[in-house]
């Protein structure tokens, strides 16, 4: 099995899809489908289950997947390893988060005293952040849900209350506290399922015997405040948005009269991943600079 060919089978399994992956590896297609139908003949068993176009990774591809993810991740963590050992590159850092947003001030910061260094950013949620992790394809996660495990590395950098956030005119603007009870009745502007705002509101409903009405969904979480500001509906937001926003910003801030109603933000990396100087800088940035003023 030569390199070529494990990475041809890579980006078909993480597509499922031969054309998307001949795009992510810039060759042609018919190079990826004779390619990856070489490589099931000399292993002698299929590794994907075709119908039509489609391509669907079967249980040989999905058990040759776990090996060949560990052994390129390894590969790649060799390469960077010897360039920097030969002092050839100013180094690179790839990060995963949910929210990109908050890592403004960590890459502001990076890129003064690194300002050759290669930066590449990911928006995924987080049952994709350990396909990335264990692929190579970051070096950290920036995950505000739990993301652990025994090939993992965790360093948890701030623990910050959730607050309701509401339109300046609602009924419960004027108030302090509130129950999750008597929020049943109220349009949410959420993120989409999956995202940590989103699992931490069906939490909170779900104790209460309730689901959440969610009448605004998206991936930008920065533009949840205008939205309830503007009265498409109310919203859960971390403490930080609030001292970002101010106390004259578009919303009013409630706390809620519930258990566990809150964000830890914790940096994740590969046990046994490489991590170059530049990387290691990113992390002690990362821990110095991240919402230095939550709770």
């Amino acid at each position: 099995m030569d390199l070529l060919s494990l990475r041809y089978f890579l980006a078909v399994a993480r597509h499922q899809h031969i054309s998307r992956a001949a795009e992510e590896l810039r060759v042609a297609q018919p190079s990826v489908s004779r390619t990856v139908i070489r490589l099931e003949a000399e292993l002698g068993v299929p590794l994907f289950d075709r119908r039509g176009r489609s391509v669907r990774l079967n249980a040989h591809g999905a058990a040759l997947l776990r090996r060949v993810d560990r052994a390129l991740a390894e590969l790649d963590d060799a390469r960077r390893e010897m360039t920097d050992a030969a002092g050839g590159a100013p180094g690179r850092v790839a990060v995963a988060a949910e929210t990109l947003l908050q890592l403004a001030g960590v890459l502001s910061a990076f890129r003064a005293r690194r300002p050759g260094a290669t930066v590449r950013l990911f928006q995924a949620p987080v049952d994709s952040m350990r396909q990335h992790l264990r692929t190579a394809e970051v070096d950290f996660a920036l995950a505000s849900q739990p993301l652990a495990g025994p090939e993992l590395c965790t360093s948890r950098l701030a623990r910050e209350e959730v607050l309701l956030a509401v339109p300046w005119t609602h009924p419960l603007a004027p108030r302090d506290r509130v129950t999750v009870a008597e929020l049943a009745g109220e349009g949410f502007v959420s993120t989409r399922p999956g995202h940590w705002q989103r699992v931490l509101l069906e939490r909170l409903f779900a104790r209460e015997g309730l689901a959440p009405q969610v009448v605004c969904e998206g991936d930008e979480a920065a533009a949840t405040p205008e939205l309830i500001g503007a009265g498409v509906g109310i919203g859960l937001m971390p403490a930080v948005a609030r001292r970002s926003l101010g106390e004259h910003g578009p919303v009013s801030w409630l706390r809620l009269d519930a258990a566990d109603c809150h964000r830890t933000l914790t940096l994740v990396w590969r046990r046994d991943a490489y991590l170059s100087p530049a990387a290691r800088e990113f992390r002690r940035l990362a821990g110095e600079l991240l919402m230095p003023d939550g709770p």
